[in-house]
């Protein structure tokens, strides 16, 4: 048997399955601790094309857990440097940059060509909401990351409906959004059962938002793995697709 990049793939889930991932588009919004490694692993498993959104550039407190973040690639568009990243090792990858921050004013911009699955690594609730509720109305698979930050235990991560969540306060908000915007269906989503710890160190006085003042605490650990994990799912529902 000739060696080939996806033979080891090939072994899992037959030829036929590695043809099935050549034809899929998946689109990854936020391409940051957990959708850098999503897309890594999304393109190293064979997935033909790829869409990445983000209005991001890479940060030099990004380099502790992000896959595409390198004194390099510093302040340089995180969607550019993947992009770069995947073509060192996929010739075959159709990759398709849009350096935006994703609202659903985008929609027809980014779902002008037919996607086969949809992951959401966004940070900020009220996008994360729009996209969901596109998903969910136009019936496009998907998975949802909850929070991730404030944790260090990447083997707390779980795959379920937002409606079964806990300890995850981030899905919290999104089950109240969910509820109180009246978007109905399941909605699967990659939580951690861990209790995050509180994050109250003020690293920039002059920011404008909470956030911005004290950043969420966040490991190489748990960030990847839910990324993994999403790939890993997304996956699977391709394959099962009929």
């Amino acid at each position: 048997m000739e060696e080939t990049p996806l033979q080891r793939m090939e072994l899992l889930i037959q030829k036929e399955g590695i043809e099935r991932l050549k034809q899929a588009c998946v689109m990854v919004v936020g391409v940051g601790g957990v959708g850098s490694y999503a897309t890594e692993a999304l393109a190293r498993c064979g997935i033909g094309t790829l869409i990445l959104v983000d209005g991001d550039t890479v940060a030099i407190s990004n380099l502790n857990r992000q896959i595409h973040a390198t004194y390099e690639t510093l302040h340089q568009s995180k969607t550019k440097v993947m992009k770069e990243r995947i073509e060192t090792y996929r010739k075959d990858c159709h990759i398709i940059c849009h350096d935006i921050f994703y609202n659903a004013d985008q929609n027809e911009l980014l779902f002008q060509q037919p996607v086969d699955f949809v992951v959401d690594a966004i940070d900020t609730m009220s996008s994360k909401l729009e996209l969901i509720r596109y998903c969910v109305e136009h019936k496009i698979p998907f998975i949802s990351s909850m929070g991730m930050a404030n944790r260090m235990d990447p083997t707390k991560i779980e795959i379920t409906d937002l409606m079964k969540t806990n300890y995850d306060p981030v899905a919290k908000i999104m089950r109240n959004l969910v509820r109180k915007n009246k978007i109905k269906g399941k909605i699967p989503v990659l939580f951690s059962t861990e209790q995050p710890m509180t994050q109250a160190v003020i690293v920039n006085e002059n920011g404008a938002t909470r956030k911005q003042k004290m950043p969420p605490a966040s490991s190489p650990f748990v960030p990847s793995a839910a990324g993994l994990a999403a790939a890993s799912y997304a996956v699977r529902v391709i394959l099962n697709q009929k």
